[in-house]
């Protein structure tokens, strides 16, 4: 029974582990693009797929989403997509505010 609670507890390490190596990985293509001098428009579109992907990885292992039921990812979901769709319904307002400025 101690060595099937070992390897359960590696498993979870080894889990925990490559979760934070690939968020490493995410992080250092972040600094990557950053330094590479990319289009400022493509700059923030790969900023902001970056974080998604990374926040999609914590919420995924580090708060247990992954093994949720459904409904649960969806009840955080739904509020993410819902936010992406008013800042791309106020973003152009805001950026003709912006292009008005003297």
């Amino acid at each position: 029974m101690a060595e099937e609670e070992r390897a359960e507890g590696g498993a979870w390490y080894r889990v925990y582990l490559l979760t934070w190596f690939w968020l490493l990985v995410v992080t250092a293509l972040e600094i990557g693009v950053v330094l590479a001098g990319v289009p400022r428009g493509w700059l923030v579109t790969l900023l902001v797929v970056l974080a998604l992907l990374k926040a999609s990885l914590i919420a995924a292992y580090f708060m247990h989403l992954r093994y949720e039921r459904l409904n649960l990812v969806f009840v955080v979901a739904v509020p993410l997509v819902l936010v992406v769709l008013l800042f791309a319904g106020v973003a152009r307002d805001a950026l003709n505010v912006f292009l008005l400025r003297p």
